[in-house]
């Protein structure tokens, strides 16, 4: 079960430093998630995200539901057994994914009923069979359905995924009771999800309803959807000040260190994003200077590593020349070595941001990170 410490505030903004313990691992927080969504981070063993040091990674209820599916889950006795990673999974509870496909599916009170963007067959999610499926998964954090806003949504509307979410998070806690009190698979803990749109008072009714809700922890949903830098900002930093903060705090869906240290800044312990794994597919490395695109003809030639002092296999033993090359020839090694090292670059980041939070200093670290990182690629 999960059990959340705050080790230390830092002494001039709301950051702070966690210890969160789960079943198969403690975490130090503020800690970035990598995104195996079927079950593995794509392009990479499970030892090499092992190794580079990460206890928690996240997987996804709607394309585990859709493929291999529950049967074949529940018949290895869950994630953990089937796919031979032994730390935790967080797993989403497809609401962003069903988000995402608006022409295919349908919302009402009872749940939602979408089109598999696989081959089309109709598939219907309730609050209960989310819990129910993530159970199944094994997840040692699940998540309950919610309805997620696009960014232009109507306040009508706005109103009205606020209110389901909210009844659907409740009904996701007495499904969790029903199947512990029946000796049903469970997950070990839910998180609720905060909505509200665009609009500051709808954001402080949901941060206040699923504050005063028994969640293990709270996340705060809504953001990261196409919205501008400075409204994902101000709408979490408004959000923050209605939330029960003695609880785990996660924004999902942020790969940014832009986006991070915000987020670290406004006292979030948790987030996650497939951008630094997605982004190595196509030859975008992470460094302390912004970010690198090595297929560009300036690196042809290039005999360094992408970043000195940089732990991974990448870094120790190939130059920059010979990953543009095998980019340019087409070698799917190219993505593993990217992946592998942009992971490294995030688990050090992350690690680097806890220590300026130790010594009081996170602001002067977030202050000098932004001047030396480049947002137009090198």
């Amino acid at each position: 079960m999960l059990e959340f410490e705050i080790v230390k505030n830092e002494k001039h903004s709301k950051a702070r430093l966690g210890r969160l313990k789960l079943a198969r691992g403690v975490l130090d927080t503020p800690v970035f998630m990598p995104v195996g969504t079927t079950g593995c981070v794509k392009t990479l063993y499970h030892e090499t995200v092992r190794n580079i040091g990460y206890q928690l990674i996240l997987a996804n209820t709607y394309h585990l539901h859709l493929q291999p599916g529950e049967e074949v889950l529940d018949s290895f006795g869950g994630i953990h057994n089937f796919s031979s990673w032994d730390r935790n999974i967080l797993t989403d509870s497809g609401g962003f994914q069903v988000f995402s496909l608006s022409n295919l599916r349908k919302i009402k009170d009872e749940g939602v009923t979408f089109h598999s963007h696989i081959d089309g067959s109709i598939h219907k999610f309730t609050p209960e069979s989310v819990v129910r499926t993530q159970g199944i998964i094994g997840s040692n954090i699940a998540m309950c359905l919610d309805v997620c806003s696009d960014p232009k949504v109507t306040r009508k509307d706005a109103v009205r995924h606020m209110e389901v979410t909210h009844d659907w998070a409740s009904r996701s806690l007495a499904e969790l009771g029903k199947l512990r009190n029946d000796g049903g698979k469970a997950p070990d803990n839910l998180f609720g999800i905060i909505q509200g749109a665009f609009c500051e008072d709808l954001r402080k009714q949901s941060a206040e309803y699923i504050s005063s809700l028994p969640f293990d922890g709270i996340a705060i949903g809504g953001l990261s959807v196409g919205e501008s830098h400075e409204d994902f900002i101000r709408y979490l930093s408004y959000t923050v000040n209605y939330v029960d903060n003695s609880r785990p705090l996660y924004v999902m869906g942020i790969g940014s260190p832009l986006y991070m240290l915000k987020a670290v800044e406004n006292g979030i312990d948790m987030f996650d994003c497939v951008q630094p794994t997605r982004v190595a597919r196509h030859g975008l490395l992470y460094t302390k200077d912004g970010v690198m695109n090595i297929t560009k003809a300036k690196y042809r030639n290039d005999t360094h590593p992408i970043s000195d002092g940089c732990s991974c296999t990448l870094c120790r033993n190939y130059s920059r020349g010979y990953l543009r090359h095998l980019f340019k020839a087409g070698e799917t090694f190219a993505g593993t070595l990217a992946s592998e090292h942009n992971l490294t670059f995030f688990y050090d980041f992350m690690r680097n941001v806890r220590e300026s939070i130790e010594q009081d200093r996170f602001l002067e670290f977030e202050r000098e990170f932004l001047d030396n990182f480049r947002t137009s690629p090198l």
